[in-house]
């Protein structure tokens, strides 16, 4: 089984590893929230936000660059608001002409555009942070002690669960093309893109098809052993003093952010 391809979860023994998961989710919505109310070109703010993730990169044990390292996988998804650069408001900095469409590029629009790429890029660093510090079953027993409705929790946990049990399906599945499409030295495996399209399409309703016949198995064996809605766990959650002291702790800081961000 694949168990390492989605699972991003890295094992230490560092405080942020030690604290309650419950803190832990609040902390980074509480960013994340903070880092959207900030006003466009609040670059001091935006600074010490960043400087609170590699404050957080050195508790965790990982290294003060774990998530800058990794966060430039989101950048692409980030440039989707590049249109914000051709703002109707601001001074003009330049004009380009593609065809019948005229581009002109603010100084607002470039304001807003750099705001949004460092509220995305910090926001997306706190996520890589929680889910490499925190394992899985405690982030959703974490949502289920905060009240997020039992069904959407359920959901996600057998999801993630059975994500790795369909990979595996799949993996199977291919090797087995792989196996029926082989071709003599120098000529291309495979036939033509309509017989590609037929055989990833069998792919599909046969993936769907044994992930419906083993829910239906597994939701019966979950029954035969008492599951009556609720996910439990062995590792009770306790809050302790430390863990409210990092909260204050965390709170200060986002409301010293906003501070900066709105008289800076």
């Amino acid at each position: 089984m694949h168990a390492d391809a989605f699972d991003r979860y890295h094992h230490g023994d560092g405080p942020l590893h030690r604290l309650d998961p419950r803190i832990k989710v609040v902390v980074t919505v509480l960013f994340i929230l903070s880092n959207a109310l900030l006003p466009d070109g609040a670059w001091s703010a935006f600074g010490l936000a960043w400087l609170a993730v590699l404050l957080a990169n050195a508790a965790s044990e990982l290294g003060i660059d774990f998530t800058f390292r990794r966060s430039f996988i989101a950048i692409p998804f980030m440039l989707a608001a590049v249109s914000s650069i051709f703002s109707p408001f601001g001074q003009p900095l330049a004009e380009w002409t593609l065809g019948p469409i005229q581009l002109i590029p603010t100084d607002v629009g470039l304001v807003k555009f750099g705001s949004i790429l460092l509220r995305s890029w910090l926001s997306v660093q706190a996520g890589l942070l929680l889910v490499a510090v925190t394992p899985f079953p405690d982030l959703i027993h974490a949502f289920e002690h905060l009240r997020v409705p039992a069904v959407l929790t359920t959901i996600i946990a057998f999801l993630y669960r059975y994500l790795f049990v369909l990979t595996d399906e799949v993996m199977r599945l291919l090797r087995a093309r792989q196996s029926r499409s082989a071709a003599l030295p120098g000529q291309k495996s495979g036939r033509s893109v309509f017989w590609r399209a037929k055989v990833t399409g069998n792919m599909a309703g046969q993936l769907f098809l044994r992930s419906y016949e083993r829910s239906d198995r597994i939701y019966n064996a979950m029954l035969a052993r008492g599951y009556s809605g609720q996910l439990r766990t062995m590792r009770a959650h306790v809050l302790r003093g430390r863990d409210w002291l990092v909260f204050a702790a965390s709170v200060f800081i986002l409301l010293l952010v906003q501070l900066i961000g709105r008289l800076g």
